[in-house]
């Protein structure tokens, strides 16, 4: 069934309305007509059943028959921080991550780290990325909006990632530690945050940093994943561990 996020506030309404682009996607791309069901979500985990009472390319109206909990969230909060990629590999990397289960998503400046970003030009990739977010939410079926926040540095990165649950660092250079282990050693965290290097990897005195503030590094197995393959590997993880 299709679905789109409408603000909590606006689904209070009496005749909730769908505007914009989802609008003439209902209308124009999916060819919905009066009667017809979908689904709308308020972007923090509470599902409506909806019935089309009236379409057009610029408004669509709906009453609402029915409301539940999402049962497509995890039953932990996930966050990924992500240090920056080259070309479009963060579209990619936020656009799965989501599809994976993903809460929120961090990206992080680190010292090897090609792309370096302003503050002006961190806020304009931000509200890119959060729109591409938003996107693979309705077309996975998500229940909640995954947030993009601002950039961090690496330090400040870790200072948040201390305060978590469980927090851990993805390092190849790890040869004691897997990501099994640290896994088999808690039982569902309410909280889950793991941070992931750039291309050219994280270095030694990162690796360390992350250690002395309580964050360990741990190792993904024998082979070396690509910068992108690295978040969907981990939250597949988490789901075989956590979830089913």
């Amino acid at each position: 069934m299709p679905r789109f996020f409408l603000s909590r506030q606006m689904l209070e309404n009496p005749l909730p309305t769908v505007t914009g682009g989802d609008a003439k996607h209902i209308a124009c791309s999916l060819r919905m007509t009066a009667g017809e069901l979908l689904t709308l979500c308020d972007g923090e985990g509470i599902d409506y059943q909806a019935r089309i009472e009236t379409v057009s390319p610029e408004a669509v109206t709906l009453s609402v028959l029915a409301k539940a909990p999402s049962d497509a969230e995890p039953p932990y909060r996930a966050i990924l921080y992500q240090c920056l990629a080259k070309g479009d590999k963060m579209e990619t990397v936020i656009q799965k991550a989501v599809e994976c289960g993903v809460s929120a998503v961090v990206p992080v400046q680190s010292s090897r780290c090609v792309v370096r970003l302003t503050a002006q030009e961190g806020a304009k990739k931000v509200a890119r990325w959060q729109k591409i977010a938003d996107e693979a939410a309705g077309q996975c079926g998500r229940g909640r909006l995954v947030r993009v926040l601002p950039l961090l540095s690496y330090r400040a990165a870790l200072e948040a990632m201390a305060q978590d649950e469980l927090s851990f660092l993805c390092y190849e250079n790890e040869k004691t530690r897997s990501v099994k282990d640290l896994l088999c050693a808690h039982n569902t965290p309410a909280t889950v945050s793991f941070l992931v290097g750039p291309e050219g990897g994280l270095s030694p005195a990162e690796s360390e940093a992350a250690g002395e503030k309580g964050v360990p590094s741990v190792s993904l197995g024998r082979r070396i994943l690509r910068t992108e393959t690295v978040s969907g590997f981990v939250l597949a993880l988490l789901s075989a561990f956590y979830e089913m």
